[in-house]
């Protein structure tokens, strides 16, 4: 899989990689990346559905940097959605992947949630919002922390990808994403248990934050949920193992969209 730039399609005020033709899939990735952080899923996915990969709000291609809140960024995406459509959200991506299905239903036929927080312990809350705190927005945050968290110390070209995009992303854009992720904690348990359509909750075995039992636990909460877990996985899990996550969401999708 290559991780080069892809061409955009106007997304609203956004922008977005598009391919495909049928039924609408929507994918949103996560704090300091961009769209081709789904390569390998618009590839898959793109043979049977129109899918498009939406850069979030001042990250990659897209406008706004000066967003203040989740639900800002969530009404920015959900401005792009021309017919209802399968979300798929990745990290923070996937807080407004949940909340998209929560406060825009009618735009929503399902959600997937791929390597989301749910109700972080207080030393997980604090080491996150402590990394937060250190972003002043004018200067490039140095990645090796996050590269290390995500790949360990072996070498690969998703690693240089993240590498490269981290240092790539606005630097105000990214602290707002970031204090943003950094202070939420997932969804509120009582919007779960309203969320009626089909819900997938994705994450790998050896996801250290947003882990196999904040899955599971969102997931027992919908009334239409369900949890995977990938073995040998962690946090980039799209870019690390494409295969496993393309059949898991292949096969949501069916489900989701199959004749009624």
């Amino acid at each position: 899989m290559t991780w080069t730039t892809q061409p955009r399609s106007n997304f609203a005020e956004l922008q977005c990689i598009e391919r495909g033709s049928g039924p609408s899939i929507v994918l949103i990735h996560g704090v300091g990346l961009r769209a081709e952080a789904w390569n390998a899923q618009v590839t898959a996915l793109s043979q049977t559905y129109r899918v498009q990969a939406v850069d979030m709000p001042g990250h990659g291609e897209s406008v706004g940097s000066d967003l203040q809140s989740l639900a800002e960024f969530t009404d920015a995406i959900a401005a792009g959605i021309d017919s209802p459509a399968l979300i798929m959200g990745h990290s923070m991506g996937a807080m407004i992947a949940l909340d998209l299905a929560s406060r825009y239903p009618w735009l929503v036929t399902g959600v997937v949630a791929l390597n989301a927080i749910f109700q972080r312990s207080v030393e997980a809350a604090r080491a996150v919002q402590v990394r937060a705190a250190e972003l002043d927005g004018q200067t490039v945050a140095d990645p090796s922390g996050a590269i290390l968290r995500w790949f360990g110390v072996a070498k690969s070209a998703e690693a240089d990808a993240c590498h490269s995009w981290l240092t790539e992303v606005n630097p105000a854009a990214y602290q707002r994403a970031y204090r943003i992720f950094a202070h939420e904690d997932g969804p509120a348990p009582e919007r779960l248990a309203q969320m009626d359509c089909p819900a997938l909750f994705l994450t790998g075995s050896d996801e250290p934050n947003s882990t196999p039992a904040m899955s599971e636990k969102m997931a027992a909460l919908c009334p239409a949920g369900e949890a995977q877990i990938i073995t040998g996985a962690a946090h980039m899990m799209p870019m690390t193992h494409p295969n496993e996550v393309n059949n898991a969401l292949q096969a949501f999708a069916q489900r989701v969209f199959q004749p009624c």
